[in-house]
């Protein structure tokens, strides 16, 4: 875990911490996928210890006012925002689902698509 100086100059460090949704989904990845793409996915969370800030604002990307950061990571996106001490991992979706509506309750679909598909 990095260690940070606050400005009193007290040394604390970064936790990461999983939603419970986010546990469940590593485990759906863990069934499908094997424990090598979860090692990878978790692997790079860790990362967020070092460098909280290594993943992109949704609020600079889309433009929605939120606290959320979000990494692409073997075809998932990993949501997350910073606490005082700590990296909350709130939600993980695979690239396939559609997060932006899961999460923001936006639709980049037309009904056209959708019926033309069948979805």
């Amino acid at each position: 875990m990095l260690k940070i100086w606050r400005k009193s100059w007290e040394l604390f460090e970064l936790k990461i911490v999983y939603s419970p949704h986010s546990r469940i989904v590593l485990k759906d990845i863990k069934f499908r996928y094997g424990q090598e793409k979860v090692n990878k996915i978790v692997s790079s969370i860790r990362g967020l210890a070092d460098n909280p800030k290594k993943g992109a604002s949704v609020e600079r990307l889309l433009g929605i006012s939120n606290p959320y950061y979000f990494l692409h990571v073997e075809r998932h996106y990993v949501f997350y925002k910073l606490g005082d001490s700590r990296v909350y991992v709130n939600e993980i979706f695979n690239e396939r689902e559609d997060f932006l509506y899961k999460l923001f309750g936006i639709k980049l679909r037309t009904q056209e698509s959708i019926d033309y598909w069948g979805e």
